[in-house]
């Protein structure tokens, strides 16, 4: 027999409010649910903050892709803004915390929008320790999946179960690894761009052993602050290319530098340093202590900075 909270939140994720479309009820907010218990099941929400980012977003439009076979509209924004309305025993399971300063009176339609404004979204008390119980979490979610995608729950589960999907081509995809299924696009949706930058965010600095190629430089926090940026070298909005060969790791001070052209790289993967700078070269943090210094970088040489981006960034941004 089901513990009550189990019975009430059983019933709740049975009977979700829905909106009514040609294309029969909107499925957003089961895939929400599903996606949220996916990432607490591996580990990526661990403390009842559910924060927008590529991960969020990305496994949303996986499970979205897995599971949908109608023509709805893929939309992460709404249900993370309307799933607030559903009620277990007259009382909410889903909150939004604004950023401070912030209010959220209304739906968000923009996801890179949205993390400005919503510090993270979380689950009542009691449906988060369910959902950290194996047993409560695999029931629930086999709820959501009976419920609303008995027909497509197969698809899901297999490629679960082989590592298939919408985010795995992504990251395949920024690595360039020859296995990517990608076709090549020159457009993405507003989601695909967030995804694949945030996904382009974390890969990098891996990649770069979470150091600054420059300076060696490692540094972050347990508060989700990482001081180690992933530059791109031609930037984004220009070449609309976010593979980690068109970027690298950075700390703040030498990312800026290399944005406003005062270090570069060499064809020979050595910095360069403008000769129009003027510094205390005496200094412990000198730029021109850099010069002709071995970056450092990836242990694997297809992921090394391509030739082409640092041409462009010593003719168009390095001030020789």
């Amino acid at each position: 027999m089901l513990d009550s909270a189990l019975q009430k939140y059983t019933k709740a994720f049975s009977r979700l409010k829905r909106g009514g479309t040609k294309y029969g009820a909107a499925p957003h907010k089961p895939i929400l649910l599903l996606t949220v218990i996916e990432l607490i099941e591996k580990g990526i929400v661990s403390d009842n903050r559910v924060f927008v980012d590529a991960q969020l977003v990305g496994a949303f439009k996986e499970n979205w892709l897995l599971l949908v076979n109608t023509a709805h509209q893929e939309d992460f924004t709404q249900p993370f803004y309307y799933l607030q309305s559903e009620r277990v025993e007259g009382q909410g399971y889903w909150f939004l915390q604004p950023v401070l300063g912030c209010q959220i009176n209304a739906h968000i339609k923009s996801v890179s929008v949205l993390p400005k404004v919503c510090e993270y979204g979380y689950l009542s008390a009691d449906l988060w320790l369910l959902l950290n119980d194996a047993i409560s979490r695999d029931f629930l979610r086999e709820v959501l999946l009976d419920t609303y995608f008995a027909s497509t729950k197969n698809n899901l589960m297999n490629a679960k179960q082989q590592g298939r999907g919408y985010l795995n081509d992504q990251v395949l995809d920024l690595l360039e690894e020859p296995q990517a299924k990608l076709k090549r696009i020159s457009k993405y949706t507003e989601e695909d761009v967030f995804v694949r930058n945030g996904l382009f965010k974390r890969l990098v600095p891996k990649l770069y052993q979470q150091q600054c190629s420059f300076t060696g430089m490692s540094l972050s926090s347990l508060y989700r602050h990482s001081f180690i940026d992933a530059c791109h070298i031609v930037p984004f909005s220009y070449s609309q290319n976010d593979s980690v060969t068109n970027g690298i790791a950075l700390c703040p001070n030498m990312h800026r530098s290399f944005d406003r052209g005062l270090l570069s790289i060499d064809e020979n993967y050595r910095i360069l340093v403008s000769a129009h700078l003027t510094e205390d070269q005496n200094h412990p943090y000198a730029l021109s202590a850099l010069k002709g210094k071995q970056i450092i970088l990836p242990q694997q040489q297809n992921h090394y900075p391509t030739q082409e981006a640092l041409e462009w960034h010593r003719v168009e941004v390095f001030k020789g």
